[in-house]
């Protein structure tokens, strides 16, 4: 006989519905202390840290009970001047970053336009950055954070000016908090002052390039990671740190991931649930219903967008 008795109300979304997908589950009460810090120095144009989002996103929700997580701004491009910005790639002015990002995009997976750098160019990393530093002030590390990827998306896939006070307004104002009064205080003293107490810290760290990671105990002492690297990497980093056994914790669904997140990429996907490329279109279509998003494509990427 099927039972007709078991729903549930969802505490995030207050939807009630079929409970069978949890069952009954082992709860470990004993959880873990937070003695580790883990810093993670990047910019809001750092390309290597837009393709280091979906390792960055299980590593931080799978063992997020071991640690304290830390966005540090790491002062990319201050502006652009007469002589190379990052010789080493072949970056010298803006458009040289077009060819580079959407390089970096392809090898990710995590796909990048790059045509802003051609036809309207981001003068300066630092006004992002100061906004970053302005919600996390006043609304917190997750708003902050979740500004920082909404940063990204517009400069990265819809080729948005992220250095243009109308466009961060804009971002900002998708967030729920005033635009205007947010991005007003970081063109002001304050938001300046705000990054370099950001700059002090990388410095502090031997921060040298991004994105790093550097994971550090009660002791003070701790790894160094640098570059987008893989999510075993990270993991062994934190194992050195941590006395006790890491025992990373189940992920949360689909659904409730991409409510949270509004855009997801496949690749963000198979690294979160550990899926090949071709899988992917099969697992979503099982896990999510038709009213819960919608596709997009960009440079033969495909991405999700949860519907309102």
């Amino acid at each position: 006989m099927n039972n007709k008795m078991n729903f549930t109300c969802d505490l995030e979304t207050g939807i009630c519905g079929d409970a069978s997908e949890e069952g009954i589950q082992l709860i470990d009460f004993n959880q873990p202390e937070k003695t580790v810090d883990v810093y993670y120095v990047t910019d809001p144009i750092c390309s290597h840290c837009w393709a280091l989002e979906p390792v960055l996103r299980r590593f931080k929700e799978q063992n997020s009970p071991y640690f304290n997580f830390h966005v540090v701004m790491g002062g990319l491009l201050e502006k652009w001047g007469d002589g190379p910005v990052d010789p080493a790639n072949g970056i010298f002015k803006p458009a040289d970053v077009a060819p580079h990002w959407r390089e970096v995009g392809e090898l990710s997976r995590m796909p990048i336009d790059g045509t802003v750098m051609i036809e309207n160019p981001v003068q300066s990393s630092y006004p992002p950055s100061r906004v970053f530093k302005v919600i996390q002030k006043h609304h917190g590390d997750d708003k902050a954070y979740e500004f920082l990827r909404r940063a990204r998306e517009n400069l990265f896939i819809f080729n948005q000016n992220i250095s243009e006070t109308t466009v961060l307004v804009k971002i900002v104002d998708g967030l729920g908090i005033n635009g205007e009064k947010i991005v007003q205080e970081a063109e002001s003293e304050t938001g300046q002052q705000l990054l370099n107490e950001d700059f002090a810290l990388a410095r502090k760290l031997g921060i040298r390039g991004f994105p790093s990671i550097v994971i550090v105990n009660e002791d003070n002492q701790g790894v160094k990671i640098v570059g987008a690297r893989t999510l075993e990497t990270y993991i062994e980093g934190l194992k050195q740190v941590v006395p006790d056994e890491v025992r990373p914790k189940e992920t949360k669904s689909l659904s409730k991931l991409l409510k949270k997140e509004k855009l997801l990429f496949a690749k963000e996907i198979e690294v979160m649930y550990d899926l090949q490329q071709e899988e992917v279109k099969d697992f979503v279509e099982k896990v999510l219903t038709s009213s819960e998003y919608e596709t997009n494509e960009i440079l033969g990427e495909r991405y999700l967008i949860a519907k309102e």
